[in-house]
């Protein structure tokens, strides 16, 4: 067969500066295929649907089990609400994800890249209304040869129309996470939507379009910068996609190599068939060995195997595996794979403690919250009675969706001493009880006042605790009270 670039294949090792050829991937079938599009299937499913799906939060809550509330500044994931004070969630979530990343480049190489990466997902979908449209890859490249025809150019809208229909509901989707789903949906559908919401749509319409639908493999081998990343991660006992050259060199084809094996001369099991090449996205002839272009999806494996199926042979001429296996079956030993070592355990517990420290932190989280300002002008003010007042301006704040009752006590004074909230009538044994609103915060100015005669220093630490009426939860802080230096 024809080994030109990918009308055959990519081309991408030697010629840098050359302008890209097309990549026609032919379809094939096996295990990594059905992996493939069960994850498809799987991740697509949750990111067009996932809106939709109702989490009852009680009353003056949205229902959306998975919402990003710019508006109310509130992100919700099921039971889960997080606030904007808590970006460290975000953070743990960062690291989690990057930490994921190196394991699973250490298990297996650019797992990421091959069955969840986005750009992988979305190219495949596209792939695949291409060919059921315009055939599979000698049919596409004979259509590209083809002189335009009434038949060619409504193969050709009927793609686009899909493309751009998959690429449309895919950002449309992506707006759905920030608002209810299914009044956006009628919003955009009767024209009453916010217009940042057309805008949004149509930038994420047009980016899928263009890198799932044109960009394809230039996006993972030029604009990608994991696959820099990922070389200089990985190790000897990572698992890639290999082309085991120990059992497939030397190469030819199915008629040179009988002829070699009878003549009882050495002959490899590849017979220079092209189907690994062939079904690459990013046209890459893995039996050239490891190559920054090659994204591990493992078609390869699938159309390998079914070949030596036809031919009689082994499967497993290209599979996951390693470079230190092969030098090992050449010498005659077994082949060892260390999945658990020292690099994918200490991956593995970051992973696990970032997980656990988020989950203790969300678990012992306060629905309530309490900020003091000391005055500075004047910072005390002593009474014609020998009393000593400071003035406070304290912050509360109620993380709930209904009215919260905190009942305000200040720590480290004499027993003697008055706490007054400006503006706040209920008291409870001397102390203010102040009402918080739903999902509010108010400010309130509090007057320490201690008893006349009080051999007080200088400054005195204090602490200010509410605690809630209901369920008693009590948060504090600190600040001082100032009083004269005495001599």
């Amino acid at each position: 067969m024809s080994t030109d670039t990918h009308t055959q294949g990519g081309g991408h090792d030697d010629e840098w500066f050359a302008s890209a050829k097309k990549i026609y991937p032919m379809a094939t079938h096996g295990l990594f295929r059905r992996i493939k599009w069960t994850l498809l299937f799987i991740t697509l499913g949750i990111y067009y649907f996932l809106p939709f799906i109702r989490y009852d939060r009680g009353p003056n809550a949205p229902s959306q089990a998975v919402l990003i509330d710019m508006e109310g500044r509130r992100g919700y994931f099921f039971f889960i609400e997080i606030w904007p004070q808590e970006v460290y969630y975000l953070t743990g979530l960062l690291i989690i994800a990057a930490v994921a990343l190196f394991l699973m480049n250490a298990v297996a190489g650019r797992l990421w890249c091959g069955y969840l990466c986005p750009q992988t997902v979305w190219t495949d979908l596209f792939l695949w209304v291409e060919r059921k449209i315009e055939g599979d890859r000698r049919e596409r490249i004979a259509l590209d040869k083809e002189s335009w025809t009434f038949g060619k150019l409504g193969k050709r809208a009927t793609k686009h129309f899909f493309w751009l229909m998959i690429a449309w509901w895919t950002g449309g989707a992506w707006v759905l996470y920030f608002n209810d789903a299914p009044t956006l949906v009628w919003q955009l559908l009767t024209f009453q939507a916010p217009m940042i919401a057309y805008i949004w749509i149509g930038i994420l319409t047009t980016t899928t379009y263009l890198l799932a639908g044109f960009m394809r493999e230039q996006v993972c081998i030029y604009m990608c910068p994991w696959p820099r990343i990922q070389a200089a991660l990985t190790d000897e006992k990572a698992l890639n996609v290999t082309y085991r050259w120990d059992r497939g060199e030397p190469r030819g084809s199915l008629k040179q190599n009988k002829k070699l094996e009878a003549q009882g001369m050495p002959a490899g099991d590849c017979i220079d068939c092209f189907q690994c090449f062939q079904v690459c996205p990013t046209g890459v002839d893995i039996r050239k060995g490891a190559q920054i272009d090659c994204i591990q999806c493992g078609l390869c494996i699938d159309a390998c195997d079914n070949i030596m199926a036809k031919v009689g042979k082994p499967s497993g001429l290209i599979g996951y595996d390693t470079d230190e296996n092969i030098e090992r079956r050449i010498e005659g030993k077994e082949p060892v794979y260390e999945i658990v070592r020292v690099r994918t355990v200490i991956y593995a517990a970051i992973i696990a403690i970032v997980g656990v420290i988020m989950l203790a932190t969300l678990l012992n989280r306060e629905f309530a919250d309490i900020s003091v300002i000391h005055d500075r002008n004047p910072v005390f003010v002593e009474q014609s009675d020998g009393s000593v007042r400071n003035g406070y301006t304290v912050r509360l704040s109620n993380k709930r969706r209904h009215d919260r009752h905190f009942m305000l006590h200040v720590e480290g004074m004499p027993a003697e001493t008055r706490v007054e909230a400006v503006g706040v009538e209920e008291t409870f044994a001397g102390r203010p009880i102040i009402n918080v609103g739903p999902d509010t915060t108010r400010e309130v100015r509090v007057l320490v006042t201690s008893p006349p005669g009080s051999e007080l220093p200088h400054s005195t630490p204090v602490t200010f605790r509410i605690t809630e009426s209901v369920m008693g939860e009590v948060v504090t802080t600190q600040d001082t009270f100032k009083a004269p230096e005495r001599d």
